[in-house]
């Protein structure tokens, strides 16, 4: 039995009321009304497509060895530098694993997950996604920020994979042009009848042939949010049982691309029970279809990570549109001349301090068991003082404490208060890190904290991201 052995989600804490978009916008485009009900998840500033993948695979690892990593989305930070790479790094999986990146299609998401699960690879499938939107564009209201992930393997699967097949069909309903910032659409009513009503359900008939089950056996039916009632129709035709017909969470969380497919698939995975049917269905230049069977395994999230309840139940919402449109670059802001920095990155001491920077690696005393971060020839403890007996020792899955803490507005941040201080890993070592996911109240000497891995920083002259670790304060459900 070979099929999904675990899965991870996240949803980034910033929600926008949609009737924000309405408030702003409605004067020019009245047509807004129709798409201003509910919520869409966008990413704060130190949050992308890599870091949520990070963030959603730390839930689906729990302790799990994998010898792959395929990351899927449009919306990648770098064109030309492996960005499964750094999500390996951050995972600390080592320069064993393999590494890749899938985009090009909104279907990206499953198709490198049907191409993992029929090669019965042991590996770890991200989709993530943070896409860039024009203001007063439908699509500002339409998408969202999101990832989900999933390990592979035999054994004890949540589900069994029955079977999966794949359609390439050039048919653009949509696209953008390697060097523009945003998606250009076609006519919605033609993109409905001769895509998603006329491709989706080939894949679908073929998936379920394959797997050898039939339409009206399907406890889940899976299709993203693309058009409005797209789903229930494309189940009708299909002869699936309508209440089969899954939540598209447009309401809540918006289409977040590539990676929505697999988060509905995550969703099903949370509720379903031993025995039923999930099919699961990709569309974007044809369409893929995955049919799997619950075996109601026990799951459970790690890395502080839940499933899609816990994450739309932990979420801060925006009822103005200042934050959002300055968090998502759709205006440009004068951010004073604090923010006028040289952020140059020594690519050189990048590459040597990969480990500790990425991974979150430290040192322990070989003598006498004492952590410290940064690794050192030295160890810090005063009783000891030994020479070159540092072991690397993870702290990215520790939890910690905050010793002290500040807020502060002199300091240049993208989202002001800059939060920072001094905290203390429960097993031992102390950082000066920065402060994520703050609210008023969060912080307090003692309080409990995760680390969380984001972007430190963007240097605008050469368009180069760094990333770091940072501690989050630990709220219900450990977001």
């Amino acid at each position: 039995m070979f099929g999904i052995t675990g899965f991870g989600v996240h949803v980034p804490r910033l929600r926008l009321d949609r009737r924000a978009l309405l408030d702003q916008h409605g004067w020019s485009h009245p047509g807004l009304k129709a798409l201003a009900k509910g919520q869409r998840s966008f990413a704060d500033w130190d949050e992308d497509s890599v870091t949520m993948a990070v963030a959603a695979a730390r839930g689906a690892l729990n302790g799990r060895s994998v010898t792959a990593v395929t990351l899927a989305s449009t919306s990648l930070p770098f064109a030309d530098r492996q960005n499964a790479g750094i999500v390996a790094a951050a995972l600390g999986l080592g320069e064993g694993v393999a590494t890749l990146d899938a985009t090009g299609s909104l279907r990206a998401g499953t198709s490198a997950l049907l191409v993992a699960l029929r090669g019965r690879t042991a590996g770890l499938v991200v989709a993530a996604e943070s896409r860039r939107t024009k203001p007063a564009s439908p699509q500002e209201a339409k998408y969202g920020d999101a990832a989900a992930a999933f390990t592979l393997g035999a054994g004890d699967v949540l589900a069994e994979f029955l079977g999966g097949v794949s359609l390439s069909v050039d048919f653009v309903d949509h696209y953008r042009a390697s060097d523009a910032a945003h998606d250009y659409g076609w006519e919605d009513r033609w993109v409905r009848d001769e895509g998603w009503l006329a491709i989706v359900p080939r894949a679908a008939r073929s998936a379920l042939e394959e797997a050898g089950v039939a339409a009206a056996d399907v406890a889940h039916f899976i299709l993203p949010p693309g058009q409005p009632r797209i789903a229930a129709t494309a189940a009708e035709r299909l002869g699936i049982p309508p209440a089969a017909v899954r939540d598209g969470l447009d309401t809540r969380i918006g289409d977040s691309g590539a990676a929505h497919a697999p988060l509905m698939l995550a969703h099903a995975l949370e509720q379903a029970k031993a025995g039923d049917l999930i099919l699961a269905v990709g569309f974007g230049q044809g369409a893929d279809a995955l049919v799997f069977r619950a075996t109601g395994h026990p799951w459970q999230g790690a890395g502080g990570e839940g499933g899609i309840e816990a994450a739309l139940a932990g979420g801060r919402v925006e009822s103005g549109y200042g934050r959002f449109a300055a968090l998502t670059g759709s205006v440009e802001r004068d951010e004073g001349m604090r923010a006028e920095l040289d952020l140059q990155t020594p690519l050189t001491v990048l590459y040597r301090k990969r480990d500790m920077l990425l991974g979150l690696v430290g040192g322990r005393c070989a003598a006498c068991g004492t952590r410290q971060f940064p690794k050192a020839r030295v160890c810090v403890n005063p009783d000891c003082n030994a020479w070159d007996a540092q072991e690397d020792v993870r702290l990215a899955d520790d939890p910690a404490r905050v010793v002290t803490w500040t807020a502060d507005h002199l300091t240049y941040c993208p989202s002001p208060p800059a939060h920072y201080g001094l905290i203390q890993f429960e097993a031992g070592g102390r950082l000066l890190a920065g402060y994520a996911d703050v609210e008023p109240g969060d912080l307090s000497v003692g309080a409990p904290l995760r680390m969380v891995f984001r972007v430190k920083d963007h240097d605008p002259r050469r368009n180069f991201r760094r990333y770091f670790w940072k501690a989050a304060p630990v709220r219900g459900g450990g977001l």
